[in-house]
């Protein structure tokens, strides 16, 4: 098969499109003929060598995917091959007391696909039967693989941590990011009032596509200033943040009484200092959360559903690359000039 993968860290151009073996799978296994997979900032961390230098090398990165299901396990009654699907990318052991009792991204050997063993940046990967899910009827595999880790991650930061009320109101940084995209929309579904970041005024057109209520762009203006000024001083009910470093610090401090800041991420700077006379006097809460359990892949996963009713969620795609074009697509992202997810497709790979 061909595949997408690194011989040694480095910056995007180390990534090397090249042929190698099709997996073989386990009798819980399936065998998942992908047409197409997503990039994740994660994918960046991963290559780098900055998130996990323990990866044996070389290494397919990726943990977005969807396609068809080519061959499954001696074990699995459930799959069937040609079943079109998309990959649930957390992987956990599925017997401890965290995985049981339906916390399984608390599971001790919890991780994501494509971080550990090979991911989707290929024509076939190999995954636990239990973390591929139906694609939901009227999208194609461009959209499918673009939902899995950024819903799920918004979904669960949200509706499973911060537990995000109607009337509400939420602060949602980066919007043009994949999990901001996906976090405008859930927060906006479980009817709370939005309040978006970025920092073009083309990213926060799409946003308020999207259903922002106030937009805010923090290259020309003090997001603190502006939240303050929208919210009347009373500040936001949820800070929904994943780029660290100042912006965590400062979202502190737009709060209101009770508030919420929920973070998944670093992408800037893992390093905040946090003024604890904040927290302790308006009685703030700081969560950590990261990705989200199975059940809420298929929770959301609802809402992708046509037919379903007035209130939808929709992937949101920023550039389509083939595969062969990898270290091009990283090269995009670095640049953080994208709104939503890049895609790459396997429909046409070029066999060299």
């Amino acid at each position: 098969m061909k595949a997408v993968r690194f011989h040694e860290f480095g910056g995007a151009d180390v990534l090397k499109f090249e042929d190698m073996p099709i997996p073989k799978i386990g009798p819980n296994d399936v065998l998942l003929q992908l047409k197409a997979a997503a990039l994740n900032h994660l994918d960046l961390w991963v290559r780098s060598g900055d998130r996990e230098k323990s990866i044996p090398l070389p290494h397919i990165p990726g943990s977005d995917g969807a396609g068809i299901i080519a061959e499954v396990g001696s074990a699995v009654d459930f799959l069937k091959v040609g079943d079109k699907v998309l990959i649930s990318p957390g992987i956990s052991c599925g017997h401890c007391e965290m995985c049981l009792g339906g916390t399984d991204n608390l599971c001790r050997y919890y991780h994501v696909l494509g971080t550990k063993e090979d991911g989707t940046y290929a024509e076939f990967v190999k995954v636990p039967a239990t973390n591929v899910l139906p694609i939901p009827d009227g999208l194609d595999f461009n959209q499918a693989a673009a939902i899995p880790l950024v819903f799920l991650t918004a979904w669960h930061m949200l509706v499973g941590v911060a537990e995000v009320k109607p009337g509400e109101t939420v602060l949602v940084h980066a919007a043009g990011s994949g999990v901001g995209s996906a976090g405008i929309q859930i927060a906006k579904l479980m009817g709370a009032q939005v309040i978006t970041t970025a920092g073009t005024e083309e990213k926060l057109d799409k946003a308020k596509g999207l259903g922002a209520d106030e937009i805010i762009n923090y290259k020309e203006k003090d997001f603190v200033a502006e939240v303050k000024r929208l919210t009347n001083k009373r500040g936001v009910d949820i800070v929904f943040e994943h780029t660290g470093g100042e912006i965590f610090e400062k979202s502190i401090s737009v709060l209101a009484k009770g508030g919420k800041l929920v973070t998944c991420g670093s992408t800037d700077n893992y390093l905040a200092k946090v003024d604890i006379r904040y927290v302790f006097a308006k009685h703030l809460t700081l969560f950590g959360s990261f990705m989200g359990t199975k059940r809420e892949m298929i929770e959301v996963l609802n809402f992708f559903k046509k037919g379903e009713g007035n209130a939808q969620l929709k992937p949101v795609i920023d550039s389509v690359f083939p595969i062969e074009k990898a270290s091009e697509a990283h090269k995009k992202m670095e640049e953080r000039k994208i709104f939503g997810k890049i895609v790459l497709t396997l429909e046409d790979v070029a066999h060299l």
